[in-house]
This record gives structure tokens, C-alpha cells and sequence, in this order.
């Protein structure tokens, strides 16, 4: 399932201000991201299908922030 590389997340987690991050917690955040990602790519997908398209745009993915 992980299709997101650590060491941005990492990254993203230390620019928030933590000096030390361990490796499970990196994991674990890009986890969760990627699930959320997923759930909104879904519901974009959805939009999109319900718009009468096959093309998910901007707007669907805005949409699906609701």
C-alpha cells in the first residue's frame, strides 16, 4: 500500500517542529495520509461520475474537502 517515500514525511513532520522523529511515527503519519488520500480520491471520483465525467478536475477534489 505505501506509495508515499518517508523521508518527506519526515520531513513535513520536523519543519513542524520536532527535533527528533522516530521511525514508526514517520510510518504511521504517511499511513494515515495515504488513507486519507484515498478517501478523498474516491470522493472525487465520485463527483466527477456524478458530473457526468471521467476526468476528476479541481473543483471535484475541492468539493470533496466538504
Amino acid at each position: 500500500m505505501a506509495e508515499l517515500p518517508l523521508a518527506p514525511v519526515k520531513r513535513i513532520i520536523k519543519q513542524s517542529g520536532a527535533a527528533r522523529v522516530s521511525e514508526d511515527a514517520v510510518a504511521e503519519l504517511r499511513d494515515e495520509l495515504e488513507a486519507h488520500a484515498e478517501d478523498r480520491a474516491r470522493e472525487s471520483k465520485q463527483y466527477a461520475e456524478h458530473a457526468g465525467r471521467k476526468t476528476v478536475q479541481a473543483a471535484d477534489v475541492r468539493t470533496s474537502r466538504r
